[in-house]
């Protein structure tokens, strides 16, 4: 039986293919996207494809757009929609860090909470949440993204633990360097501030993100937590992500704070 799932930040990268996916196989895809231009423009690509899918504005920081969402009945929140904003941690205007944690963390707790109590009331659902490799290790120059996504680690594994007794689960995917745009658009955003005011520590090192993976393989996994019975907690994808992972959690009970 097909599922109802609400996916937010769908209007592109890893929300936009897995709300087609998702629709190809029969479930009732309900797309969210920031703004209305991005509404239009996925209807009308769905449309062209012979894919049957509600596509709403949900800008999930807009209480109006929230508020809209919540009186929607789902079986699965795709939390998804998130941004990325680099630089070094002593250089990074309070502005843009607080902007990252406003989406990444802030306004997808609220819909978290929304529709969990929702389906605490009716004992079933599932929550997706689009964490980061970056979530579990560090990032040098991206901490602020990084920071975001721990701090999601840190909220899912709480949900996780709190929401089993009512039916209702709380599972995290976390995808390593994919060729969505999102992580060099991401790298990109510090220039916009960078030549604004002294700087006394160096700016991300120019390089070219060229071993990137095919963000269809990330986009069938993505798939797979949500419409599979009993997916694991975590899903970290490519496999060698997931072993620098461990690898790295492993090497950080080592480290000395003189180490260069």
């Amino acid at each position: 039986m097909g599922k109802t799932i609400l996916i937010t930040g769908a209007a592109s990268g890893f929300g936009r293919g897995v709300a087609f996916g998702l629709a190809r196989r029969g479930h009732k895809v309900i797309a969210g996207c920031q703004i209305w231009p991005q509404v239009w423009e996925l209807r009308n690509a769905a449309k062209a494809d012979g894919i049957e899918m509600q596509v709403i504005k949900l800008d999930v920081l807009n209480e109006i757009d929230r508020a809209n969402a919540f009186a929607l009945e789902i079986d699965v929140l795709f939390n998804n929609a998130g941004i990325m904003e680099s630089g070094p941690m002593v250089e990074i205007p309070m502005a843009v860090f607080r902007s990252v944690f406003e989406t990444n963390v802030f306004a997808a707790l609220e819909l978290a909470q929304g529709f969990a109590r929702a389906m605490v009331k009716r004992g079933a659902g599932r929550i997706v949440w689009t964490s980061s490799v970056a979530g579990l290790v560090k990032v040098p120059f991206d901490g602020a993204y990084a920071a975001s996504k721990h701090a999601v680690e840190g909220i899912c594994s709480a949900m996780h633990e709190e929401l089993k007794p009512y039916g209702v689960e709380v599972v995290t995917v976390n995808p390593g360097a994919f060729r969505t745009g999102f992580n060099d658009t991401g790298m990109e955003s510090m220039d916009q501030w960078w030549a604004q005011g002294e700087r006394v520590v160096a700016h991300w090192p120019v390089r070219e993100l060229n071993r990137q993976h095919d963000p269809a393989e990330m986009i069938e996994v993505m798939i797979g937590v949500i419409e599979t019975d009993k997916p694991p907690y975590r899903t970290v994808h490519p496999a060698s992500a997931e072993e620098m992972v461990r690898k790295e959690q492993a090497d950080i009970w080592k480290r000395r704070a003189s180490e260069i």
